[in-house]
């Protein structure tokens, strides 16, 4: 059980079944340089003594009959293939210490599972599939792998739900030791009628032990499955949505809470760590990295070093989700007075940018291009910037598709589809998604910006270091769109109030 250097496989020596709870990943240390070894003595006297018992039994996850339904479209559209998605490894930070785990977002889509190293393997049978599930075994206090074995170690990392107990939780019948991988996939896959497809880049040796050979047409057959794994998760159902309002509705009491320490708070840093108490209380984590951008920092869009201080006067741009236990992740920003008052020019420009987004919101209905919120929004900021004499052109003609004057100070566009990742379904075929129509039960962002650099000439000197981006959740319904973040402040006068009343 313990292990020594990296070692290396054929696909041959993968496909005959190594064990994958004895060998390493790659990067993946059982044990450390500064351990002790357990002599036969130590081993012997921790094997013995322990309760038996494999504990009680879990409850059903709540969304397990979602992903049962789930599963059964997948299996309709590839009839006849093997399919098979996995979880992916625990990712290194550095050296030995490693990021915490967040499965792949279709494997958690399909199966609800969390841990790491698990599979997802649909295998053809009749009409439709039947799904096999791989987790790893749990032994116990049966070998010093739980006190030797720092990556899967019961007294090291805690136990693992293991082959019994997963069955109940996720509501699948078939579910085996991560062991009997290699030798099921191989089986499987020389069985199954119409070829194997697998969702890449997740897991290096189940890449490997399913691509031995590298061909266009099994590049495009993995890609096809991404695709539509992604498509799918287009349309949310009512489980999805659930979990994205009790993201959204965490998020509130975060934003909530950093208002409260931005009465006295003096860096950036304060009000990140304050957001992700928040995250870290009621959810997962935070769903991406924080943006704290006070003053002029609110004009780099991604700005996450959050290394700057408040000042009063200045205005500071928080952009930042909780990601809940169930993984769907909120998308909002906000922008805060710090001294909890806008000056003229701030609210001006503040003003302009929420005018834009409720054209956008607007914009939001099914039938209309994914892409008309955003055109709506463009044209209510580039009206806005002509009339505060930013754009000397006219409105139509910053807007021209030659043209596009109006990204200088406005770079991005205002929405992106929201979910499992902040950025979600990104492998959905542009006809589809950035060229498709809006349908109900698709979760979408609409959030202008405003972003005067400190250094242009174009912009009047009262506006320059001003950043502003107003940020809401978006839920296309049948005859529009319900906002889901609407509850959150965001007129002028709305946020200075929401201050107030938290500083008092």
């Amino acid at each position: 059980m313990l292990a020594g250097g990296e070692t290396t496989s054929s696909n041959r020596d993968i496909l005959s079944g190594m064990n994958t709870f004895e060998r390493d990943k790659p990067g993946a240390k059982r044990t450390q340089t500064h351990d002790s070894a357990a002599p036969p003595n130590l081993i012997s006297f921790m094997l013995r003594g322990w309760k038996d018992g494999a504990g009680k039994p879990p409850r059903q996850i709540k969304h397990a009959a979602y992903c049962e339904i789930r599963r059964q479209s997948l299996s309709k559209r590839f009839p006849g293939e093997l399919l098979v998605v996995p979880a992916g490894p625990q990712k290194v930070r550095s050296n030995d210490t490693f990021y915490p785990f967040r499965p792949s977002s279709d494997f958690f889509y399909l199966t609800g599972n969390l841990e790491a190293d698990c599979v997802l393997v649909l295998v053809p049978e009749g009409l439709g599939h039947r799904a096999a599930l791989f987790v790893d075994r749990t032994v116990g206090k049966t070998t010093p792998a739980f006190f030797t074995d720092r990556m899967k170690g019961e007294l090291w990392v805690g136990k693992t739900h293991g082959v019994e107990h997963s069955k109940i939780l996720y509501g699948i019948p078939d579910v085996r030791s991560r062991e009997e991988l290699y030798p099921f996939l191989k089986q499987s896959r020389d069985a199954a009628p119409k070829g194997y497809r697998v969702v890449m880049d997740f897991a290096a040796d189940v890449d490997s032990a399913l691509t031995s050979r590298s061909s266009v047409e099994q590049t495009a057959s993995n890609k096809e499955l991404a695709e539509f794994l992604s498509e799918m998760r287009l349309i949310k159902d009512k489980s999805e949505a659930q979990y994205l309002r009790a993201a959204i509705q965490s998020t509130h009491r975060a934003f909530e809470d950093v208002i409260a320490r931005l009465k006295t708070a003096k860096t950036e840093r304060e009000i990140e760590g304050t957001f992700f108490l928040r995250a870290r209380s009621e959810g997962n984590d935070i769903g991406y990295g924080t943006i704290a951008a006070a003053g002029a920092h609110a004009c780099t869009l991604h700005w996450t070093r959050n290394d700057g201080q408040l000042h009063k006067g200045d205005l500071l741009l928080l952009d930042a989700g909780v990601e809940g236990h169930a993984l769907y992740t909120a998308d909002i920003t906000r922008v805060l007075p710090i001294s909890g008052k806008f000056s003229r020019e701030q609210r001006e420009i503040y003003t302009l940018v929420l005018e834009a987004q409720a054209a956008g919101i607007r914009a939001v209905k099914p039938g209309n291009d994914f892409l008309e919120p955003n055109r709506a929004a463009m044209q209510v900021l580039s009206e806005g910037l002509h009339r505060l004499g930013i754009l000397k052109t006219t409105p139509e003609e910053a807007l021209r598709d030659e043209n596009q004057f109006y990204k200088r100070y406005s770079l991005h566009n205002v929405s992106h589809m929201l979910g499992l990742d902040v950025h979600d379904c990104a492998q959905a075929r542009n006809e589809t998604y950035k060229f498709g129509k809006l349908v109900p039960g698709m979760v979408l962002t609409v959030e202008p910006g405003l972003y005067f650099q400190t250094d242009d000439l174009t912009v009047p000197a009262k506006y320059r270091g001003i950043g502003v981006r107003i940020e809401d959740d978006v839920l296309v319904t049948k005859s529009g769109c319900n906002n889901l973040s609407g509850d959150i402040p965001s007129e002028a006068a709305a946020v200075e109030a929401w201050i107030r009343g938290i500083w008092k």
